[in-house]
């Protein structure tokens, strides 16, 4: 067998993915979008490449991406915050999901794709992108901005509601139209969802057993496998491989070898991940694009307006102001690689072609929107809420001089009188000074909030430079002896891990 021309092919679109991805993190681009873009610019549909390259050849690489992906998905979930602070986690994210995913399904359905499309559609616009989230977070440093614990909390509970989800919509692309048939499968699937959370809710110290080895190979091959294995036990019960993958990322998450395993995985879920998207958009065509821009465009409104909605609700349950609730729709707005999977399992089920473009065109236009909408959050919150402000201000003023504004009556004339006396001009010019006055204190308070939040980005790169230092030294001169004599004991007789191993740098880009 001869593959040299399909390795030249496949290495040199990665080739190209590395050049235009170092050109979009200059302007703040994720790699979602840029990955698909060099799919797109090389699929045979294009007359710009027209690189025909095997979907088999490819097909399984990338469905390991996608089995990484929800690998990682899992394995990053925080259970001790969700089962620490599962009430409030509820309301806040439960009622974000809510609101997305009613008015979603609400307009799948006018679309008249059908129930089974409608319900895909509500899923890609209802879940927001973690990766890029947590991108956002770190590069905008708003890690340390009060609402950044609410929007991870949201995350938190949209990771629930996938598994949920994605449990509901692997019965619903089954076809099944036998009552005890569906109830059969969904019984099944909650089953399995039920048996692993609870695995790894009380079994992390047993299940830890089975990583104890400091071969860093062996250790590899084991969670990758675990990870396919899975998918596979997943696809085999009808549940899809994606929620096989999301639940054993969940147990291996419980273990207390879950840094080490998210240090070798993550670099094996950026290549293959980027197989996915770049086999996502070799499956692109632009001519269909057309036929759902309108849908697109729709949905994208859409999208904006609900994130903005229940933005300022989750925010104002949790006790935050306007400008934070700004903060949290611009964040959670962006739309990633959930909307990529459920395009593939709909176009594997056979349902509606159109869904694999709107997908494609939805998630190209959200994905570059959705970062340029959180870089300017402060510009938007300045836009829609300064006026409020000034106005609030604006009354307060009057009402201290007793005059209101077209009315100059008995308490007009009182207070110009007064205002006249302390040297202030009466009439016009009395609402001019107010309104000058309003002005000027409304722009010092966003300068010192401004000088606050330098000063806290700066505390925060400060902090953040400690630790890359205090890593660089562990690196270079071994981890320290422990100064105390007492004895340092296990949950899980395992051997130690080796102390020299160097800490790889986490890059949150899916």
């Amino acid at each position: 067998m001869h593959l040299g021309g399909e390795l030249l092919t496949i290495g040199g679109l990665f080739i190209i993915a590395y050049v235009l991805g170092r050109l979009g993190k200059t302007i703040g681009l994720p790699a979602i979008p840029i990955y698909m873009v060099v799919g797109l610019i090389a699929s045979p549909h294009t007359p710009w490449i027209g690189l025909n390259v095997e979907s088999h050849t490819i097909e399984l690489i990338a469905t390991f991406g996608l089995i990484l992906l929800l690998f990682n998905l899992g394995l990053e979930f925080d259970q001790e915050e969700f089962y620490g602070n599962a009430g409030k986690l509820l309301v806040s994210g439960g009622t974000y999901v809510a609101i997305n995913m009613g008015v979603g399904f609400a307009f799948g359905f006018s679309l008249g794709w059908g129930t089974r499309e409608a319900l895909i559609i509500a899923g890609m616009t209802a879940t927001s992108s973690s990766a890029i989230v947590t991108k956002l977070l770190i590069e905008l440093r708003r890690l340390a901005n009060d609402e950044t614990p609410m929007i991870l909390g949201v995350t938190v509970i949209e990771d629930v509601f996938i598994a949920i989800y994605l449990a509901i919509v692997s019965v619903v692309l089954s076809g099944d139209t036998n009552l005890w048939a569906v109830v059969g499968k969904l019984g099944l699937a909650f089953g399995f969802l039920v048996v692993m959370f609870t695995l790894a809710r009380f079994a992390g110290k047993w299940v830890s057993k089975i990583f104890a080895t400091r071969d860093d190979e062996l250790f590899t091959v084991l969670f990758f496998g675990l990870a396919v294995m899975f998918g596979g036990i997943g696809d085999l019960l009808g549940v899809t491989d994606a929620i096989g993958a999301f639940v054993i990322g969940l147990l291996c998450g419980a273990t207390r070898y879950r840094d080490r395993i998210e240090q070798l995985a993550l670099p094996m879920r950026d290549v293959f991940a980027a197989f996915f998207f770049v086999n996502f958009g070799l499956g692109l065509d632009l001519s269909t694009f057309g036929e759902v821009l309108w849908p697109v465009l729709g949905a994208i409104g859409m999208t904006v307006v609900l994130n903005a909605v229940a933005g300022q609700l989750v925010a104002r349950m949790n006790g935050f102001n306007v400008q934070q609730g700004i903060n949290t729709a611009v964040i959670l707005v962006n739309r990633g690689e959930f909307a990529l999977i459920l395009a593939t399992l709909s176009a594997a089920a056979g349902l509606e072609a159109r869904i694999t473009a709107f997908a494609g065109l939805y998630v190209l236009v959200m994905a570059v929107l959705g970062p340029l909408l959180a870089v300017n959050s402060d510009r938007i919150g300045r836009l829609v809420v300064r006026p409020a402000r000034v106005a609030r201000l604006r009354q307060r003023l009057r009402a201290r001089l007793g005059r209101r504004p077209g009315r100059p009556g008995a308490a007009g004339a009182a207070g110009a009188a007064s205002a006249a006396g302390a040297g202030i001009p009466a009439g016009p010019a009395l609402d001019e000074a107010i309104d000058t006055a309003a002005e000027a204190a409304v722009a010092e308070q966003d300068a010192a909030a401004a000088a606050r939040r330098a000063e806290r980005d700066r505390q925060f790169a400060e902090e953040f430079a400690l630790v890359e230092a205090a890593g660089r030294e562990e690196r270079e001169n071994g981890s320290p002896e422990p100064t105390t004599s007492e004895p340092v004991t296990s949950p899980v007789d395992v051997p130690a891990e080796r102390p020299k191993r160097p800490v790889r740098q986490r890059d949150p880009e899916y």
